[in-house]
Parts: C-alpha cells; structure tokens; sequence
C-alpha cells in the first residue's frame, strides 16, 4: 500500500514497492478540458472567516451577469420561471461561459445546497435550489489560479470539495466555514471525484485509477488500491482486452454506486473498468458495443448503463457486473447522450448534447423525449437526483435545470 501524510503541513506521497502513478491530465465526467488560467488581479479584502464574501472583481462579474439576465428575462423570449414540462430553468449570477460541473445539498439542512463549475465558480442556495447566490473563499483566491470545482459531497453537515489545479476543501458546519487542506504536489493525476462517507472520513479518486481514502478530515489518505491501471493492462493484454495497448493512462468518466463500487472508463472510449472494495486493482473489461462508449454508470437495481459516441443507450443484462449488454431505442436526433440520473427505480432521465433531454418510465425499456427542451441552446452534460423530489440537470452556459414535476 502506498499512503499520504501530513509533514510540515503538506501531505507527502509515501510508494512501496508498487508501481508509481504517472500524472497525465483528464477532464472529469465529460466535461471539455479548462485549462487553469491566471484570473483577473483583484484587490485584497480582508476576512475574519474562510466562508465570508470579498469584495473583488470575480463579485463584479457575478452581478454584471445577474444584471444581463434580469434584463434578458424583460426584453427576451425566456422567463425566469419559464417552464420545460417537468423542468424549470433557473438563471444564475454568474458568466454565461461557465461550465457547471457538481451540486450537493447539505443532508442535515435540505435546503441548503452548494453548485460546482469551471473559473472557480461556487454558489449557494438556502431555499432548495430556486435562487442561487455566489460564494467566496478567500484561501481559494490567495493564488494566481481559476480552479475548476470539479466535485463536491456532504455527510451530515461534513463536506467536501475538490478541484484542479489540487485543491481539498473542508467544512464541519454545512458549508457555513470552508477549510482548505493542504495536498502534496506529487499527488498522482487530477483529482475528478469525492464522496463524503462517515465521519471526518472520505473517497477520493483521480483520473488515473488512484482511489484514496482518509478518516481525519483529509490530513492522511491511505491507498485502497495497490496497482496501477496502467500495470493492471500491461498484465492482461495478451488475456483480450481490445483497446488496451492503447491505452494513455487516465479515465475519461467514472461514476460510484450507493455500495462503493465504480465504473470507469478508458480516455479513447476502446473499453471500460470497475473497481469494488476490497479489490487489489481494478478490473478491465471488453466493451460489447462497435461504437466507442462515452461514459457509464449505475442503474438504481445495481445494473450498468452505458452510453456510446452518437447517441446510443446500452443497459447490461441482469444485476452487477456485466459485459452483456442490450441496446435500447432512443430518439437522440443523432445527438449525444453525456449522462443519466435516477430519480427511482423505474424512473430515470438522460441528458446530452443540444438541450436533448429524455425520460423512462419502466426502468429503461422505452426512452420519450421531452421536447419542450429542444429550445436549450447548450450541452446539458449532467443529471443529479438528490431524492424523488429534487433534481437538477447541469449544462455548459451555466444552465441549470430544476426538477418541478
């Protein structure tokens, strides 16, 4: 095992006698790559807590948007309430090139909610996601970087928050105090996903297979994984796996399940991965389809759902684990399909390319288009069910969609 520690406070990088991780770059969930540019500079303002709001020309930038908007929703075709069937679209204060990436709401305070997105976007909401508001956190702003919130996730009031360039935030109060926790700069590959498990503890992931895990807020991550995906490959090449001598060393998407499972998959889209706890490495596998998958992820019955380049939609073949695999009919308009959230077990929606939006209603079997959202001129590249009642589909353009059916 390898492990991260906490050393004139910074976490150190600690291999064995494992192979080592090689740092390569990768965007997260099928998100276009941004590249980490220096921000406007912006005047020192002072701050007694890490969650209080400067005043700097990224604030600026927040009201001139919100400004065009309000504008927009007078003089244009959209209101601001303006109704998809089942979705409303919900403006925010923030500039129309940003790229919403996550959104987490706080278990013990439904209401209160925190939205994820490229240059360094981070909102707020309290009343359940209808209004947003922009947050600041003055340890994020103290360098010349535009980090890209790629992940967030709460336990209870616990939460986290992670990004590109490396950056681990904390909060023990539900978002109220946002601590920044030092990382190594060996940390191999980007970090692209987080999930909040107990107590002070969570799961962190990087694109390139390293899975860690921690249990006091951060300071030290242990390895659950013990072997590259890399050498994972270079040892079963010559055991069929089509695409593997391919293979650049990074995730293009990777999704967990409920239990801790993950499916992930190769950066050219030649084949996919899973990993389940316990596990010494992780698994490759074959794709079954011709067309190269664009992303997969987990079923509310435990099954896989796969996405291939060009719109089509594949469900494996019982429970679990599967290569075997079913297409199903869509009307995707030779669109892509990016993502698909359940909202139950039987109900799920799919999202993807020029605003095309779909639903199920038998847990997969026959997909209806919504058409009402055929007027979105943007990439709706994620679908998030916080429960039954509350979901929410993120887009390039800082679209936000929220569930009202």
């Amino acid at each position: 095992m390898a492990s991260l520690q906490l050393c004139d406070g910074y976490l150190l990088f600690k291999p064995t006698a494992s192979p080592r991780f090689h740092s390569q770059r990768i965007s997260h969930r099928l998100i276009p790559k941004a590249s980490a540019s220096p921000p406007p500079s912006s005047s020192s303002s002072s701050s007694s807590s890490s969650s209080s709001l400067s005043f700097s020309r990224r604030e600026l930038l927040y009201q001139s948007a919100a400004a065009s908007l309000s504008l927009s929703s007078v003089v244009g075709p959209a209101k601001a309430d303006e109704q998809l069937s089942e979705w409303e679209r919900v403006f925010l204060p923030i500039d129309p090139g940003v790229v919403l990436l996550d959104i987490a709401f706080v278990p013990d305070e439904p209401s209160r909610g925190f939205l994820l997105g490229t240059r360094q976007t981070l909102l707020e909401t309290k009343d359940g996601g209808n209004t947003w508001n922009p947050r600041s956190i003055p340890s994020a702003e103290e360098e010349d970087f535009n980090y890209r919130f790629n992940s967030i996730s709460f336990k209870g009031k616990e939460g986290w928050i992670i990004g590109k360039p490396a950056i681990l935030l904390y909060t023990a109060d539900a978002g109220e105090n946002w601590n920044r926790i030092p990382l190594s700069s060996q940390l191999p590959g980007d970090m692209v996903f987080i999930e909040a498990t107990s107590d002070k503890s969570a799961e962190m992931v990087t694109d390139e297979g390293a899975i860690y895990v921690t249990s006091n807020k951060g300071y030290n991550w242990k390895a659950a994984i013990q072997e590259t995906v890399s050498a994972t490959l270079n040892r079963t090449v010559s055991s069929g796996i089509s695409g593997a001598s391919y293979y650049t060393g990074t995730f293009s998407a990777v999704n967990r399940s409920p239990e801790g499972k993950y499916v992930a998959v190769s950066s050219r889209g030649n084949f996919f991965l899973t990993w389940e706890p316990g596990q010494p490495y992780w698994q490759p596998h074959n794709r079954a389809v011709a067309r190269r998958i664009q992303n997969m992820g987990w079923r509310a019955d435990g099954g896989l759902w796969l996405l291939v380049r060009g719109g089509g939609l594949y469900l494996s073949k019982g429970t679990g684990i599967s290569e075997e695999f079913d297409e199903v009919p869509v009307q995707s308009r030779g669109f892509g399909i990016l993502d698909v959230g359940y909202r139950s077990e039987e109900e799920a929606w799919a999202a993807g390319g020029s605003g095309i939006l779909l639903r199920t209603r038998n847990g997969g079997k026959s997909w209806n288009r919504d058409k009402a959202a055929d007027n979105i001129a943007a990439n709706l590249y994620a679908v998030k069910f916080v429960d039954d009642k509350k979901g929410f589909v993120l887009g390039n353009d800082g679209v936000l969609l929220r569930y009202v059916g």
